[in-house]
């Protein structure tokens, strides 16, 4: 596609989307942006079609999954999986939303090379997300990542640096920052009604344990050194009928976040949602903690020099009261106990907020003395609120940086990558947030990159 036919395409996105076309900026790298009529919409590329993509891929009557929310803005021309049973049955859940067949393909890289391909939808475990995401944005592709962004510090670091490098429109899946509650709690704290913010808590639910897992023979139709990555080589591990969303347990699909291989526990599953719209409303999203300290953790196996002795059970923290302390006095504590949600406490109040609620008095004298008219808008980066997927195309048509961007994301993930580090050591780590590195610990610093295994490294 030549740039002059991406350029265009960008006039026919903003066009149908009420933007004006002559604000667009070209970019350091040509896009293809836009639809207008079916032939315009952008072509969309997916990368990891598990259960958060869509859930029929493992159960035909499942209905959970945020894959049915990108065919409204553009059309699913190509989807990659390393499973291929999970290949073909995203073919078909792509035929069912638009009428036509993706090519498909378990190399990633038909994707990120395919000059057709103006978005790219990551979907992956994590431990893949920074190398996909990073050589997306070096093709030329806007992305769309689910949460978290990184397994890494260092991860998040390349991803900011390639982002701006390259211009391109990268949206994390934290789709909290576009919900409603989510986003009144934000606008509640700008206006002032709790006072100056003194505590943040977050309450992001505990992880499972797991029996011992005996090594097995991975399944025909799963790739598993291709699923492993850039993660080390280790068996492929399996038991089944275990009480969870994909029913068992394992080393791979849905229950990797279990793993510190591949993520980082709830710390970086749930806190990869809570600590953000924390270090949102905290004002913080340039910057970070100080300190971390694991007050409590326990881990179902034990550990060595921050690494699990064991390799056949789920190792990340299942309980946990880890507080972060910031330059200015204020504090953040992640606990696995109490209401899941974010608790903001203020020298004028108090409020909760979760997925089901907004509660609080500051919350209840709205009612005598609403936000001003702008407010919600102003919080929403002086855009109106929508749908955390409209949203990105929506800033793939503007080019203006996407609620959920990651420069931000990645300031609140570093509190989450600390949180778990300190938990792992087991002991109070020092940081330093304007050079981003850990001060005094080697040991701790040292888990702040991660070296991939060899032909997975990151391709710059």
């Amino acid at each position: 596609m030549t740039k002059q036919h991406r350029i265009s395409r960008r006039g026919a996105l903003a066009t149908s989307l009420g933007i004006a076309a002559t604000s667009l900026g070209t970019g350091t790298v040509p896009r293809a942006l836009g639809f207008q009529s079916a032939n315009d919409r952008p072509r969309i590329g997916v990368i990891g079609c598990g259960v958060r993509w869509d859930k029929r891929v493992h159960d035909p009557k499942g209905r959970y999954g945020v894959g049915k929310e990108f065919p409204k803005f553009g059309d699913i021309i190509a989807v990659c999986d390393v499973d291929q049973q999970r290949l073909e049955r995203a073919q078909e859940v792509v035929n069912g939303w638009l009428g036509s067949k993706p090519g498909a393909s378990a190399d990633y890289r038909k994707i990120i090379d395919d000059p057709k391909i103006d978005v790219v939808h990551i979907s992956t475990p994590d431990h893949w997300h920074a190398k996909l995401a990073i050589e997306a944005m070096l093709a030329g592709k806007d992305v769309y990542c689910e949460k978290p962004m990184t397994l890494t510090i260092d991860e998040g670091k390349l991803i900011c640096e390639t982002a701006r490098k390259t211009g391109a429109v990268f949206q994390v899946g934290t789709q909290q920052r576009s919900t409603p509650q989510f986003v009144k709690a934000i606008a509640m704290i700008r206006d002032g009604r709790l006072g100056q913010l003194k505590h943040v808590q977050c309450a992001i639910g505990g992880a499972p344990e797991s029996p011992e897992l005996p090594a097995a023979t991975a399944p025909k139709h799963l790739n598993w050194d291709r699923w492993l990555g850039p993660a080390g080589m280790t068996d492929y591990r399996f038991k089944a009928d275990a009480p969870n969303i994909i029913g068992s347990w394992s080393r791979s699909h849905y229950e990797f976040r279990w793993w510190y291989e591949y993520s980082g526990g709830k710390l970086t599953d749930w806190g990869a949602h809570h600590i953000d719209i924390a270090t949102w409303g905290m004002d913080k999203t340039d910057t970070g903690p100080i300190w971390i300290d694991p007050v409590m953790v326990e881990h179902p196996v034990n550990f060595k020099d921050g690494q699990p002795t064991v390799d056949n059970r789920y190792n990340t923290a299942t309980k946990f009261n880890i507080r972060a302390t910031y330059q200015d006095g204020i504090h953040l504590t992640i606990r696995h106990d109490t209401d899941n949600g974010i608790l903001f406490e203020g020298t004028k109040g108090r409020i909760f907020v979760n997925r089901g609620k907004l509660v609080g008095k500051p919350v209840e004298d709205l009612a005598a003395n609403p936000l001003p008219d702008n407010a919600i808008e102003t919080a929403y980066k002086d855009q109106p609120l929508t749908n955390h997927v409209d949203n990105f195309f929506q800033c793939v048509a503007s080019r203006k940086e996407p609620i959920s961007d990651v420069f931000s994301h990645h300031r609140a993930l570093t509190t989450c990558h600390l949180a778990g580090i300190a938990a792992r050591l087991g002991r109070k780590i020092q940081w330093n947030p304007k050079t981003e590195t850990v001060v005094g610990d080697q040991l701790a610093q040292s888990f702040v990159a991660r070296e991939k295994r060899q032909r997975f490294e990151i391709e710059t």
